[in-house]
């Protein structure tokens, strides 16, 4: 009985197809232990020891063009590098997973509260905030793609994130990202009314606003800050392409407000 196996044991024993097999023979990284008579070719056990180092080093990113090279003359030290750098590489990926997982998580955690929000008015109770100044804009001029382009910076998720908006009564208007730590504007703890709304056109976020302050003067709630629009346009997924804003205004801390109001202290975003 012979003690080789024919390519397509080999294939079926490591799992693999029998074309990768023969480009990793056409490659001059794996060749038969012999071909018989037939033109058949059978592998040994050295083969399938091969075999396994040549996928593991596929695994690790290593390119079949330099697999030979490694195979022949890679010290231990070098193997050990290698391993390291992949290890790297598997820890970012990881970390690009995970916060894709957190991002989904939010996505949906947003969408959730929406539907199930009986008004579009909340008051919200938050903990001091602080903000990133990313830049400023006329309160007249609408945001184009060429600004967005020159202020783009380390900023490759921007959509994925809370735009905020703050509105203070001058002529312009500071765009800004949420910070961990002071940075260059801060909103103090207290209650904020709150305003989600979709909207396609300017002018009705205009008319947005108007109804806010109606809304804050029919309940006698004193705004004590300024104005912030709070842009989530990952959440236009779910209303045909209408973007979604959240108005927040800080109550003058002397309202009562009946009824109490939603902690949102414990999230990160608005």
């Amino acid at each position: 009985m012979k003690n080789e196996i024919t390519i397509s044991e080999l294939a079926k024993l490591m799992n693999v197809s029998i074309h990768q097999i023969r480009y990793f023979e056409e490659k001059g990284v794996l060749l038969p232990a012999y071909t018989d008579d037939n033109q058949y070719r059978l592998y040994s056990i050295e083969q399938v020891y091969q075999l396994a180092h040549i996928l593991l080093l596929r695994k690790l990113g290593v390119s079949v063009q330099s697999i030979k090279e490694c195979m022949t003359s890679f010290s231990a030290d070098q193997y050990d590098h290698l391993l390291h750098r992949s290890l790297h590489k598997i820890e970012d990926e990881i970390q690009r997973l995970q916060e894709l997982q957190q991002f989904i998580q939010k996505v949906q955690h947003e969408q959730k509260n929406l539907k199930t929000m009986s008004t579009p008015y909340q008051i919200k109770r938050r903990n001091t905030t602080y903000f990133t100044r990313w830049m400023e804009m006329d309160i007249g001029t609408k945001l184009s793609a060429k600004q967005l382009a020159a202020q783009t910076k380390s900023l490759p998720n921007l959509f994925e994130l809370d735009l905020h908006f703050i509105c203070d009564g001058s002529n312009t208007v500071s765009f800004c990202l949420e910070a961990q730590q002071p940075g260059d504007l801060c909103l103090p703890e207290g209650n904020y009314l709150v305003l989600q709304c979709s909207i396609l056109e300017d002018a009705e976020l205009d008319h947005a606003i108007e109804q806010f302050y109606d809304y804050a003067a029919a309940h006698a709630y004193v705004p004590a800050g300024p104005l912030i629009l709070i842009e989530k346009s990952y959440l236009s997924l779910f209303s045909n392409n209408e973007l979604h804003y959240e108005l927040q205004v800080l109550l003058d801390a002397g309202v009562h407000f009946e009824g109490g109001c939603d902690d949102d202290s414990g999230r990160n975003n608005s």
